[in-house]
């Protein structure tokens, strides 16, 4: 069975999607099977993996509007993971889910039709507490979120541990926070260690010891359709990638251990 992680921060800009393609990379990097799910009508995670979002017969709306199964639309990308791609129709789902039954659960159904082909589900969420990413969480074993180290991100984060802790113990009982990552890092700041300070005190343990610093390359990546790990491998963005895949599977073995 995969391990569902969404990847979630109602804060936009705070290397989200970048996170879930690279992270999505970095596991396929080490051997294991991987689906990145793009939510956002953005499309953003789709066009950053290889996949034009303009060209595709099936998106993840035509999944969730259960118009195809999901392996019909799934799509491999250059990079070897696999995708369910989306486009601006996602929009349109997002509006029509508001009137379905058991609207929160479609994306929890779907997924267990596919659960036993991968060891990795990530789900890149929009960036908005709303139906998809209601959705998201629902079919979720753990949400990863990243953030920026400045003091605006704290307040959105403590808006999302109670939205996690209110799923949690009414639509999903399993959810938990899987780890929070200090994206565009950059250690010469005060306010960064600070808030980072602050950030071990509240979470300890569910902080990644990885940090993403702030990085050129992992920045001009996406315009080529490509991971980091695919661009410049030597790059400080691809070694914090894998470092992140690494420390998430040594917990998983641990959480493993632990059950």
């Amino acid at each position: 069975m995969a391990r569902v992680l969404a990847i979630a921060n109602q804060k936009g800009g705070v290397g989200k999607t970048t996170t879930t393609v690279n992270l999505a990379a970095s596991l396929q990097a080490t051997k294991r099977r991987v689906l990145l799910i793009d939510l956002d009508p953005q499309g953003n995670a789709t066009m950053g993996s290889g996949i034009n979002k303009s060209d595709l017969e099936r998106s993840m709306y035509d999944v969730l509007m259960q118009e195809c199964s999901a392996a019909d639309a799934i799509l491999e990308t250059p990079a070897g993971f696999h995708i369910l791609p989306a486009n601006g129709d996602l929009t349109a789902a997002e509006i029509a889910l508001l009137s379905a039954d058991e609207r929160e659960m479609r994306l929890r159904k779907i997924l267990k039709t596919i659960n036993s082909d991968y060891d990795f589900v990530v789900i890149d969420c929009p960036p908005s507490l709303n139906m998809l990413t209601l959705n998201a969480l629902v079919a979720a074993d753990g949400v990863i979120i990243p953030m920026q180290c400045e003091y605006y991100a704290l307040e959105g984060l403590s808006a999302l541990v109670e939205t996690i802790s209110a799923i949690s113990s009414t639509l999903n009982p399993q959810l938990q926070i899987e780890g929070i990552l200090r994206t565009m890092y950059d250690p010469r700041s005060k306010l960064t260690l600070e808030v980072s300070g602050q950030l071990f005190t509240h979470f300890g343990d569910k902080v990644y010891r990885t940090v993403v610093p702030r990085n050129i390359r992992l920045a001009e990546a996406p315009s080529y359709g490509v991971p980091v790990l695919q661009y410049d491998r030597q790059s400080k963005g691809a070694v914090a990638y894998l470092a992140l895949a690494g420390e998430m599977l040594r917990r998983n073995e641990l959480r493993l251990q632990a059950q």
